[in-house]
């Protein structure tokens, strides 16, 4: 314990030190902790192996004191050396009945005490009893006299932090209220990129339409001379026939004259 003093002290002067922490050092007794520590407030000896109380120094400021998961039986008048004590951590130790109790009378400003797992708790009545005997007491092992829990200070950081993500939730809402605000409004107003694309698209399909008038012309254009006029197709047609009626006697005449020759 001695060794672990010193490292926890960093080169300070002993009363100067507001809080020390001794868990887990192993010792069956408090050595090296002197009246020096006049300014300690703070002092936790958790599972250290202690087996009684006796050389507890004297430390008029001390405030809160853990002794939790040790081998503690009696010999609590060793603190009374303390009297600002204000939080006491008994828990996990030997303490059997009440009557060990009654040296915590003298500590007037007692606001918390844990007896959790000693057998003293097995006792009938006993909350009632301890709360009679420490009329200064407001919690004992977690909860008030009327079984209200202590509120712990990890249980005030959920509240903050739900407060927190409350917000966070209602600004998400916002969010995306102005988002769909954004959207509407994008909505609402025509960009260049899609004034530019219905304009291509309305060339596009007058160049078709064009298009598709002169082929169509061209195929009119096709038929009407096919079909003409009626009137100029007999024409021609008679205009033909004669032709081919002058040409006859020629031939007519021809024939006689290689008759009257091979005559």
């Amino acid at each position: 314990m001695e060794k672990r003093i010193e490292l926890e002290r960093r080169a300070r002067k002993a009363n100067q030190i507001l809080e020390l922490n001794l868990d887990n050092c192993r010792s069956t007794s408090i050595v090296g902790l002197t009246d020096e520590y006049t300014a300690l407030e703070t002092l936790s000896l958790i599972n250290v192996g202690l087996t009684t109380l006796k050389g507890f120094p004297k430390l008029p400021n001390l405030k809160k004191l853990e002794l939790s998961d040790n081998r503690i039986s009696s010999g609590l008048h060793y603190l009374t050396t303390s009297p600002k004590l204000q939080y006491l951590n008994l828990s996990g130790n030997k303490i059997k009945d009440l009557e060990t109790l009654k040296p915590l009378k003298e500590f007037k400003n007692l606001n918390i005490l844990d007896l959790f797992n000693n057998d003293a708790t097995q006792v009938e009545n006993y909350r009632e009893k301890i709360f009679k005997m420490l009329p200064s007491l407001n919690f004992l092992d977690g909860f008030d006299c009327n079984d209200e829990e202590v509120q712990s200070e990890g249980d005030d950081d959920d509240e903050v932090n739900g407060n927190d993500s409350e917000d966070e939730v209602s600004g998400g809402d916002d969010d995306e209220e102005d988002s769909d605000e954004s959207e509407d409004g994008d909505n609402g107003d025509v960009s260049l990129s899609e004034v530019y694309n219905d304009d291509l698209e309305e060339d596009n399909s007058d160049w078709e339409e064009g298009e598709g008038g002169d082929e169509d012309e061209d195929e009119d254009s096709d038929i009407d001379e096919a079909d003409g006029d009626p009137n100029e197709s007999a024409a021609s047609v008679n205009n033909a026939k004669d032709e081919k009626d002058a040409e006859k006697p020629d031939e007519t005449h021809a024939r006689g004259k290689k008759r009257k020759h091979d005559g």
